[in-house]
Formats: C-alpha cells, structure tokens, sequence
C-alpha cells in the first residue's frame, strides 16, 4: 500500500550510465518461460515496482492448466503481460514492445505476437539441441537470422545466475529457481527503476528461508549490474513523469478486489459475512483472501463440492447473514438447482462466477465471457436473478457491494460476473473514503403482529425473518409457496401468480438503474455495447477512432438483468451497433429479443483477451 505521487527518475540502486536514455509514454513487456520458471511473480513484482513509481498499469497472467507441465513444451509455457504508462491504462496492452523469452517453446509461441522492431531478450543458454527439438525449432532462432527484423540481446540468464551464486551453498535446482530475479534486475536496470524496496520485500517475502533470499537478493543484484555494465544495450528507457489521483493506493487483482468489496458491504450493513465455496479455478482466490480476513466478523467454509458450498449458504442467508458462493462455470452448472432453491425462498445471496474457457473442463486457466446465457436464463423453470457484471479489477470491489445492496433490498440471489482476466489482473486501486460507498440497509422483521411469510413491500421484497424469532415461524422449501401464507400450495393460477411476481421483482430493478453512460458521440453512425472485461480494449480502440474522425460512441453494461430501461432508445440512435465479446454472440441475442435491434457480433472465444486493434479494425469496416 502506497501513496502515489508523480513519478521522478530513480535515485537509489540505479546509478547513472554515459548510455543515453530514452524517454517513453508507454510500454508493454511480456515475461515467459516454463511454468516452474516464476514469469508470474517476475511480472507481479515488476508491476509493483512500477506502481510505487506513480505509473497507471494493467497486466495479464497467462499460464497453462497443468499443475506442472513438461519443461520445455509449448503447452507448457507460462506469461506474464504488463502495460504501464504515464497516462490512464485501460488494458494489459496489444503487441508487445519487449519480449523477454527464457527457452525456445516461449519464445516460438510468443514471437508473432510480438512488435516488428522490438526488443527481444533471450535466455540463450536454454537455446540447447534438446530444447529447440521439443519447441520445434530446426535451427537455433537466436543464430539463423530469423529474428533479425527484432532488437535481439542474448544474455545467458541461467548461467549468470549460477556464477552470481556459486558461493551460495544452495542446490543446482535451487540456483536454478532464482533466475527469474536475475531477469527482473536487468529489466528494472533497462527502465530505469531502482531496486532497493525489491530487496526489502524479497527478504520480508522469504523470510522464513533466508538463505534463499540472499540468493534471489544475490541473483536481482547481478542481473542489475549486468545490465548497468554491459554495453549489450545501447540505450535504456525512462517512464515520463506521471501525475496520479493523489491518495492512498494498493495494487489488486479482481479476486482480491471481490473478497474485499464483499467485506465491505459486511461492515457497511453490519451483517456477518458467510462463504461457503468449493475451490475451482480462477475464483478459489477469493475464498483464499476472505480466509484471511477472518477477524472482519468472516466465516468461510470450504465445502467438498459445489452443491454444497452453495447449500451452505443459503442456509447461513436464511439464518441472517450475508451468504456468498464463488465459481466458474462449470461449478454454476452443478449449483443451478440450489440457484431455484434461493429464488422460491427469496433470500439474499451472491454467486460470484469468475468465467473462464468452456464447454466442460475447457480451458481453465483462459479467458472467455461465454457464461452469460447461463447466467440469465440457466436454470429450471421461471427462475429470474438479477445479473451484474465487473468490467475491471477495481470495479470488483464495486460490484461485489452493489450485488449484496441488491440482494437484501430485493430479497433475491445475485450473481456477479466477472472472468479469469480480471480475477486474476493486476491495477492500481485508489482507496476509496469510507464515507463514499453506498449504504445497505439491513432490516429483519421481528413483530410478529399480522405477519404474512410472502407478505411484499414497494420492492416486492418479502421481509428477511431469523428463524427462532418468536411468533414468526413459517415454511421453507422448495415447493411452490401460496402467495401470502407461505403455505405449500399446487394451486394453478397460484402458481402463475408467484411466478409473475418473481419475475417482476427483478425487472424492477431497472427503475433505479442510472441513465446509460455513453463515451463519444450521443448518436451518429456506430455504437459499441460492452460488458465485462472487454472495457479497456474497446475505450482505447474507441478513443482511436474518434481521434481519427469517426462517429463512434461506447456504451459498456454493469446491469445484464435487467438490462437498463433507456438501452432501446439509445441502440436506435445509431446506424449501426457492434457488439464484442469473448463468446459467439450471447449479449447480442439478449438485446436483440429485448430491443429487437440488428446487433453485429464480433466474436472471440481464443483463451485470450481482444486486443485494441482487434476492435479498431472492425470500427474501421464498419465506418
């Protein structure tokens, strides 16, 4: 947690070089290699560094599904991508501008998406017979003149580090493990970013093995140095100035950002908060965090399935706390019929889907949007749940405090989408005033004086009753309930009644909705609709075009369901209207039923996020 003030060059652990140094708005850097190579914690402690300077960024985590995979394979290379700035950041960045590659499999599957010109930083000394032969590679890349439309810089990272630390009395397989420190020293060294507080935070983060953190200290110091005395690089780089909101910020991943947004609307409704959860990636992360939040008045229970966890739950909602339930999706599949259970009983609770790649198992560690439809429409009978959806890491914290404000106002389940991409992302978060956030009104009913279970107030809320309160005992179950008593009733036009009630309840949401916000143009010939993650590609490509000339405007959707009572008028002002999204089209099938409106899909179901120049393009035809 720091406070952030305008960035200023270095002045400890980065001493002056004759080099010149070159002055940058923006960049983006990818850091891959092996799973067991630590590219992951490379990228995260860089993105810290850069973050403490003042510097806006966002990042990417890419990593393969096996716990372990097969060193040196293509499925098994792990990345990391980070873009940082003097100005606003809205994504994780298109091609990169450096590529730091620590074997053959990292850099073949990562070489064409990298920039014509940019900076190429091997681990040459992986480059060996075994290793090019399981990437693929006839020939060593790094000396057959294949890259040589790239800024290519051979540095032997492997065996640096082992001379770094041939007095250090670790293994050759722990030597091994730090040289990913050696790898963030020369790139803190190349942009210009001291390196004293990473010292400070590997000892305090390995404290407990401080022998492998003099080594990492050791191999971070090395990297450093080789880079500020080689002459391998003829310039280096320096982030022009940047001028943050001042205030106080920490950087968070979008799980982090949930799990503390959830926290948030406990203390803010002065209610307990319940998780019960079976982990599943990408959103296990949230029960690990709130796991450690204990003392915040926090129960978590880590369930043996998903069944259970979200049965958990709706048994702590009934008995008045704040119930929680996290998954992907194919945990949402296995809680569809617990979701009806919470929605015949009308009690509050929040499901949290962290989408990832699918049918099926799929793709577990990728990015995808592709739960909607299930989200809306996933379930048995006449089900309605209000959906909401984060569209960036911070917003998490938002949305998490305006799914649990929903839930006990309208008596409801919620579900909060958001996706590995922001779960597991990394930006700076500006603390927000405690006096800032929304308040949740909490009000269980305690006079049993005419006192009717599904009695509604102007919310159609039914009132949230303890169980055990005197005079006020009732039935629960998931049987069809008569409209007022509670009673188990078969009766038809009963049936039809609940069901209609249900229904509007949740459409009634819309009323309180904010007016759409639109960025560009308020009407004209394109409009882009949004939701989830897709934000930050579709704001730069959108600022793009607009710079250019072009009359596009961007509409991004926090409210699926229901959808914004002004979204029709608004979609019928523009000629045209593009809809993009890592699925094959489901927004755009819920707002064509709805608003009868002749959306065109942009479609992208890859495991990997839409670049800006994916969206510029298509603005591009369409305009």
């Amino acid at each position: 947690m720091t406070t952030m003030q305008a960035s200023s060059p270095p002045s400890q652990g980065a001493r002056a070089t004759a080099r010149p140094v070159e002055e940058l708005e923006n960049v983006v850097i990818r850091f891959v290699g092996d799973s067991g190579d630590g590219m992951q914690l490379t990228g995260t402690e860089f993105s810290k560094v850069v973050g403490e300077a003042g510097h806006d960024f966002t990042t990417h985590p890419d990593y393969p599904s096996e716990i372990r995979a097969p060193v040196g394979t293509l499925f098994g290379v792990s990345g990391y991508q980070i873009q940082y700035s003097s100005k606003q950041v809205f994504s994780s960045g298109d091609a990169p501008d450096v590529l730091v590659a620590m074997n053959p499999a990292a850099l073949k599957t990562n070489l064409p998406d990298v920039k014509k010109g940019g900076i190429i930083i091997a681990n040459s000394g992986a480059f060996s017979e075994g290793n090019l032969d399981k990437a693929g590679y006839k020939s060593n890349p790094l000396e057959d003149g294949s890259l040589d439309g790239y800024q290519l810089f051979r540095i032997d990272i492997a065996e640096f580090t082992a001379n770094a630390l041939s007095n250090s009395g670790l293994s050759k397989k722990d030597v091994g493990r730090c040289k990913n420190y050696f790898a963030l020293g020369v790139m803190l060294c190349l942009y210009s970013r001291p390196f004293d507080k990473e010292i400070e935070d590997i000892r305090k983060k390995f404290a407990k093995k401080p022998d492998i953190a003099e080594a990492n200290v050791a191999a971070l110091t090395a990297g450093y140095a080789y880079c500020e005395a080689t002459e391998l690089f003829p310039t280096t780089y320096q982030m022009r100035p940047s001028m943050p909101t001042p205030g106080k910020y920490r950087s968070v991943t979008g799980n982090s950002a949930a799990a503390l947004g959830f926290v948030a609307a406990s203390e803010l409704s002065g209610v307990p908060l319940f998780i019960g959860s079976y982990p599943i990636t990408p959103a296990t992360d949230i029960l690990q965090e709130l796991s450690g939040l204990k003392h915040y008045n926090v129960t978590t229970f880590q369930a043996e399935d998903e069944i259970a966890g979200i049965c958990s739950t709706i048994g702590a909602a009934y008995g008045g706390a704040l119930g929680l339930t996290t998954t992907s999706g194919p945990g949402m599949a296995l809680k569809t019929e617990a979701m009806g259970l919470a929605t015949i009983l009308e009690i509050p609770m929040v499901i949290v889907n962290v989408q990832r790649g699918g049918p099926s198992t799929g793709l577990p560690t990728k990015i995808e949007q592709s739960d909607l439809l299930q989200a809306v429409y996933g379930r048995n009978g006449e089900c309605p749940i209000p959906v909401i959806a984060a569209y960036s890491p911070s917003d998490c914290f938002d949305c998490a405090i305006e799914a649990f404000r929903l839930a006990v106002k309208y008596m409801t389940p919620v579900i909060l989408l958001t996706d590995g991409g922001i779960g597991n992302a990394t930006e700076p978060w500006l603390i927000p005033d405690v006096k800032s956030l929304p308040t949740i009104e909490v009000k269980y009913r305690t006079d049993p004086k005419g006192y009717l279970p599904y009695a509604r107030d102007e919310n159609l809320a039914r009132a949230w009753v303890k169980p055990g309160t005197p005079g006020m005992e009732h039935r629960i179950g998931g049987l069809e309930k008569d409209f007022l008593t509670g009673a188990i009733s078969h009766n038809a036009m009963n049936h039809q009644r609940m069901c209609e009630v249900r229904a509007a309840k949740v459409a009634g949401i819309a009323k309180e909705l904010p007016p759409c916000k639109i960025d560009g143009p308020t009407s004209g010939e394109l409009l882009i609709v949004g939701w989830g993650s897709t934000f930050g590609a579709i704001t730069q490509a959108r600022e793009k075009a607009g710079s250019e000339g072009k009359s596009v405007a961007h509409l991004h959707l926090r409210n699926i369901n229901p959808l914004p009572s002004d979204l029709g008028a608004i979609m019928k002002r523009y000629k045209k209207v593009l809809v993009p999204e890592m699925n094959l089209g489901q927004l755009s099938k819920l707002l064509r039923d709805q608003f009868l409106v002749d959306t065109i899909t942009l479609g992208k179901v890859q495991g990997k996020p839409f670049m800006v120049s994916d969206i510029y393009d298509r603005i591009i035809e369409l305009c």
